[in-house]
């Protein structure tokens, strides 16, 4: 039994900050990279998880984040325009992450076996070694329907897909890279019966818009309500949806402080933007504690995301990265 599987368990506060200590010591005795993360900025101890420093999001790309005598099971890697300069995650316990992400989609959208569950992913697809994939094929076979899987641009599929799933009293649930959730929106298809969920990107295929200009166009064209959004990375093994709201609902598992834009070790307080740390305990065997380079505030304990600023932005992170 994995003893760090107990973080699938918290039901508190006081509860998560026990975790997060133990991780934050765990992490600075076997994983070398944020051991010595933590000695250059002379910060080794911590009594509270405001104390703890994280480790900027670009170090994934730069250095093996990941325990020291552990085997490796699989390497994520980030999707990208121009397949280089990608973020690597060594992924040391492929269970941990199953526990994540089941959980969070049982919780936040419900359970596979009453769903199908359609994927537009290409690129995705094409560049492998995805953890997004890897996370939708487990839970499209969890479905145990022959209508869920992964789909390119066969319109005829999709709907006849759909129409079944929703004749069979399915609730139909499509994740899609942005540009290829616009490619269908154009078609006109009425989908207004499933749940999409956009998981961002338009991958160089498509001229960027704002997250909001995005959802109003697949509103419109699949006469949906609303559009979902999941907010996950290669380099975190958590994840969160998105609701009516456009609030992202954060696992137990996972918090979200947020840090002066030009200063990384600052705190911020809960209303004003700033850039988004992710305490995610369940990278436990790489790093649980990351400085992303996206924007948020926090509202009714919840996140909403406010786009990205650039790692020139982040002052100082240059001098931590040998």
């Amino acid at each position: 039994m994995n003893p760090w599987k107990g973080i699938f368990s918290i039901q508190s506060d006081a509860e998560f900050e026990s975790w997060a200590l133990k991780a934050f010591d765990f992490q600075q005795i076997h994983c070398a990279v944020y051991r010595e993360f933590c000695q250059m900025l002379n910060r080794t101890k911590a009594n509270s998880i405001h104390e703890i420093p994280f480790l900027p999001i670009s170090f994934f790309k730069s250095h093996k984040v990941c325990h020291d005598e552990l085997s490796i099971e699989t390497i994520f890697k980030s999707s990208g325009t121009t397949g280089m300069d990608r973020s690597q995650h060594f992924i040391q316990s492929t269970e941990m992450y199953r526990e994540s992400f089941r959980r969070t989609y049982i919780e936040q959208i419900g359970n596979p076996k009453d769903h199908v569950i359609l994927a537009l992913l290409p690129n995705y697809l094409e560049q492998g070694e995805s953890s997004l994939v890897f996370m939708v094929d487990d839970l499209v076979k969890r479905t145990e329907n022959d209508l869920s899987g992964f789909l390119l641009s066969d319109l005829n599929s999709i709907a006849e897909r759909y129409r079944k799933a929703v004749e069979s009293n399915k609730k139909v649930v499509i994740f899609g890279v942005s540009y290829a959730l616009l490619d269908l929106a154009e078609k006109g298809m009425n989908l207004s019966e499933a749940t999409i969920i956009e998981t961002g990107g338009m991958k160089g295929r498509r001229e960027e818009m704002s997250k909001e200009e995005l959802h109003q166009v697949l509103k419109n064209g699949f006469d949906v309500d609303y559009i979902s959004s999941e907010y996950g990375m290669t380099e975190l093994l958590s994840q969160a949806y998105s609701e009516k709201d456009g609030l992202f609902s954060i696992p137990k598992w996972m918090r979200v402080q947020l840090r002066e834009t030009n200063d990384p070790l600052s705190n911020l307080s809960k209303d004003k933007t700033g850039g988004i740390n992710i305490i995610d305990l369940a990278n436990v065997y790489s790093c649980s504690f990351i400085a992303t380079q996206d924007l948020g505030r926090i509202e009714n304990n919840k996140l909403r995301l406010m786009g990205r600023f650039d790692h020139a932005d982040i002052r100082g992170c240059n001098l931590l990265v040998e």
